[in-house]
């Protein structure tokens, strides 16, 4: 027979485990204009007496019923290989559904078999259930009904009680970047770099950033000098345009502007200029190709002192020449800078010696990078720190302003993440914790880096999480790149959007009953 119950958008079935040790969810509230995730979870367990041949799966048609069933959107949760759990020894931190190998769900796709549903025999599935409550919506209790059946293998049912707010979800206002590799999408999909097909690929995982929070894009105004081993380089993906001849620089912006063009057009307000020096230590100057006196080559890279003379003309002429142009477009307080990622203590001087060369252009622009070492705002080197979540606590002890702060595959214990292996509590609970601290930005480096370390080669994600043994599994990506081009939106994707929501809805909260009783009741909960 079939079994189908409804549970939070929290829970992670595994195929091994049993419908009956799941707690149904039976009601849940949502503001006007909330986007509300759930899952029906289903299997297939046969009588003794079915012929075998009937016993390998139960197809089934799908019956969304209730007056806000229109709202709803139902996918399927597919599960991907996890080898190891994490990257890091995680013996005091015991968070995490398991530490062996195994099957864990993560990849949200589309409804198949013309939007059948295929319960496996004695095999726990999902369905990924969202409503998207109208903001125009009355207040008041509303039945929603889900109707499993497969004809002679039976049927199964399963209802919840969403309860509407009458109060709408205001707007948010984090920043929240999630790095784009626009190169990976080429390489995955075997496209010459920014060709129509190319751009159609980069707007559809663009429009699915957009929708699930991001609001702004890391764009390559030249190769972005990230993951790559150093002397080598990533597939070049260069927005501006830049040619020398006569020993004059000259700028083409019109593959950037097509790209801020179809940022506004998606819904992204920054757009988040590539780093300006090479990540850990900025030494170097990143790839940049030009067109020297009719021949297409690179003029700056690995062999490129970060404040040497020539590369500090370059750079200099060109902050001018972006910062007029973005003027010219609308976009200039849009902005945002990076001189170089993760830089360590040991890089104090480097880093102080990259930025002199043009900080005094970008003076009034947002000057931001992920560290560390409370040094870097102690001295005074970047207004914006973005500390990781494991050591952000001297930055908030200082009280810096505008704070953000990030993860990735290091923030293995005792701190929020989204390996795919661990809870999705663990996942959304960072929500209340930028909201307690006065966070203002996230930000994460992997939004769809397909490639393994140092960018060597390619990588399937379906099959290595771990960007083949270098990262925590789900590190490297949020999304997965569909067949016919499309975006495949994770699971550990939506519910950091709804921390995001989480956020959004706190700040409602603020504005009936104050700051301090929304902290006082995050703290006990």
């Amino acid at each position: 027979m079939l079994k189908a119950k409804i549970v939070s958008s929290l829970e992670k079935a595994l195929l091994e485990d049993n419908i009956d040790s799941y707690e149904p969810l039976l009601r849940i509230s949502a503001l006007r204009g909330e986007r509300l995730s759930l899952q029906l979870l289903h299997t297939f367990e046969y009588e003794d007496d079915m012929p075998l041949v009937e016993r390998n799966r139960a197809f089934s048609h799908l019956t969304v019923e209730g007056e806000i069933a229109k709202y709803v959107t139902v996918s399927d949760v597919d599960h991907v290989p996890v080898s190891r759990p994490t990257l890091g020894k995680v013996d005091k931190d015991q968070n995490y559904i398991s530490f062996r190998p195994g099957l864990f769900p993560d990849v949200i796709r589309p409804l198949h078999y013309n939007g059948g549903v295929i319960s496996a025999p004695y095999l726990l599935s999902s369905l990924w259930v969202e409503i998207e409550i109208p903001d125009t919506l009355s207040g008041g209790e509303y039945e929603l009904s889900f109707t499993l059946d497969a004809e002679e293998k039976g049927s199964a049912k399963a209802s919840i009680v969403i309860e509407v707010i009458n109060a709408t979800l205001p707007e948010g206002d984090m920043y929240f970047t999630q790095w784009f590799h626009a190169d990976c999408l080429a390489s995955y999909y075997n496209l010459e770099v920014f060709s129509e097909r190319h751009w159609q690929i980069i707007e559809n995982f663009v429009k699915v950033a957009a929708r699930n929070g991001i609001n702004m894009l890391l764009t390559p105004v030249f190769t972005p000098p990230l993951d790559t081993a150093p002397g080598g380089e990533r597939p070049t993906v260069q927005l501006v345009g830049v040619t020398l001849s006569g020993g004059e620089y000259s700028f083409d912006f019109s593959l950037f502007d097509r790209w801020v063009g179809m940022c506004k057009r998606l819904g992204i307000k920054y757009i988040e200029i590539s780093h300006l020096f090479t990540q850990w230590g900025a030494y170097h100057a990143p790839k940049i190709m030009a067109t020297v006196d009719g021949e297409y080559k690179r003029i700056f890279g690995w062999d490129t002192e970060a404040s040497g003379e020539e590369y500090t003309r370059f750079l200099r002429l060109f902050i001018s020449e972006l910062l007029s142009h973005a003027s010219l477009i609308g976009i200039e307080d849009s902005l945002f800078f990076h001189i170089s990622d993760e830089p360590r203590e040991e890089h104090l001087e480097s880093y102080k010696a990259a930025k002199a060369v043009l900080s005094d252009l970008l003076s009034g622009h947002t000057i931001m990078d992920a560290l560390s070492s409370y040094k870097f705002w102690q001295e005074g080197l970047v207004e914006t720190p973005i500390p990781a979540s494991n050591h952000i606590a001297p930055f908030i002890e200082g009280k810096v302003p505008n704070l953000w702060t990030y993860y990735c595959c290091t923030q293995v214990e005792r701190v929020s993440n989204r390996f795919i292996e661990m809870g999705s509590y663990r996942n959304r609970s960072i929500g209340f914790q930028m909201y307690k601290y006065g966070i203002v930005g996230f930000l994460h480096w992997g939004y769809n880096f397909y490639y393994n370390w140092h960018s060597a080669d390619l990588i399937n994600p379906y099959l290595m999480a771990d960007g083949d043994g270098w990262v925590s599994p789900g590190d490297a990506f949020s999304v997965y790149p569909a067949p016919s081009g499309e975006a495949y939106e994770s699971v550990r994707l939506k519910v950091f959007y709804d921390a995001l929501t989480d956020i959004r809805a706190m700040k409602l909260c603020e504005t009936l009953v104050g700051r301090e009783a929304v902290v006082r009741l995050i703290d006990e909960t």
